[in-house]
């Protein structure tokens, strides 16, 4: 009998949302777990024993525990939906650098400006927004004449970058600059399977 994926998450959590995401778009059976944050779940013996670092995601797959949002597409990608990662190890390459971007520079800019504006968190804003635009202009020149960020169709690496970047005005980073950008947002959140991260903007309701 297969295994049974387990994915601890948290619905306002991007970086949870990308495993999620991702088991839906890539059709993985998948049972996910709610990690109360608010009542410090993260920090139970239980979860710790998962992720010493007490975030989500983590995801559980029989004997095997993997913690990282990125470790966990390239994890459930090679094991479950290899045709999301490349073949050609140029291309694969490619999808490196930008998980690599998304672990960066949209983690220290998008994310961290959005960690600002819902959550309350005590970082510099104007570093965010900085860092933010230099991954939106990166993402901007890397779509440019393209419709993925590597090949001809989605890999984890849109998988990777789509979260925080489609959430960034929730930071109050503007996509309007981006044409090329929001339009891949588009494309991504047409594709069979998506489901929307929880909105938690001023004025709007999660």
């Amino acid at each position: 009998m297969a295994n049974t994926v387990r994915i601890h998450h948290f619905p306002l959590s991007g970086h949870a949302h990308r495993a999620l995401v991702f088991a839906k778009l890539a059709g993985i059976a998948h049972e996910a777990v709610f990690v109360d944050l608010a009542a410090g779940a993260h920090k139970s013996p239980e979860f710790l024993a998962m992720n010493p670092d007490g975030q989500v995601p983590v995801l559980e797959d029989g004997d095997v525990v993997v913690s990282d949002s990125n470790a966990i597409l390239v994890y459930l990608a090679r094991t479950y939906a290899p045709d999301w990662i490349p073949t050609d190890a140029v291309d694969e390459a490619a999808m490196q650098r930008w998980l690599t971007l998304a672990a960066g520079e949209i983690a220290f800019g998008s994310c961290a400006a959005r960690l600002i504006t819902v959550f309350g968190a005590p970082l510099d804003a104007d570093f965010a927004a900085a860092t933010a635009t230099k991954a939106l202009q990166k993402l901007e020149r890397g779509l440019d004449g393209r419709d993925w960020l590597v090949g001809d169709r989605p890999t984890i690496a849109d998988v990777a970058a789509y979260s925080y970047t489609a959430h960034a005005p929730e930071g109050n980073v503007s996509l309007d600059p981006y044409p090329n950008v929001r339009a891949w947002i588009a494309r991504f959140e047409a594709l069979d399977g998506f489901e929307p991260m929880p909105v938690t903007a001023a004025g709007l309701v999660a």
